[in-house]
């Protein structure tokens, strides 16, 4: 059986566009440079607001603390580590590898009012928490609200 579609002149050049689109998509762009074969990957990462601090959360499964690197530096926060390449053993053949290897180093801006030298780094089950205080400037403040005519009120003398 035949089937009958229509024509549509645009269908070629909404597929062309939506391809382009995809290679211009930043995410697109830094899968490619975190996968490809150069070793480096990026490091995802969530930032998270409290009334008193910041907490920076990521995942660094398979990474050993003492070789993760946190650097702090006007208004800059660094992460680094490396992830050692498993050495292949003789007589072994692989017919996939996927698990990831290689250094990541990221950097991300700290807030104007964060106490840098109070940064506590804790990294529990392969999850790296870092909580950033906020400085007394930064954190809300409650002004009273006199009411001025209370403060005018006249004593009658009784």
């Amino acid at each position: 059986m035949a089937r009958i579609i229509r024509l549509n002149p645009y269908r070629e050049l909404n597929a062309m566009r939506e391809s382009v689109d995809r290679v211009f998509d930043g995410n697109l762009a830094n899968t490619t440079a975190s996968w490809g074969n150069s070793g480096r990957w990026g490091l995802a990462l969530d930032i998270a607001e409290a009334e008193d601090e910041y907490v920076i959360t990521a995942s660094l499964p398979g990474i050993k603390p003492e070789d993760i690197e946190i650097t702090s530096n006007a208004k800059m926060l660094t992460i680094k580590a490396e992830i050692k390449e498993d050495k292949e053993e003789e007589g072994k053949k692989y017919y996939l590898r996927e698990r990831r290897s290689g250094s990541f180093c990221r950097s991300v801006s700290l807030p104007a009012h964060v106490k840098a030298d109070a940064i506590d780094a804790d990294y529990d089950a392969g999850v790296l928490t870092l909580r950033l205080p906020k400085s007394a400037e930064s954190k809300p403040r409650s002004i009273p609200v006199k009411n001025v005519e209370d403060s005018k009120m006249i004593d009658s003398g009784e």
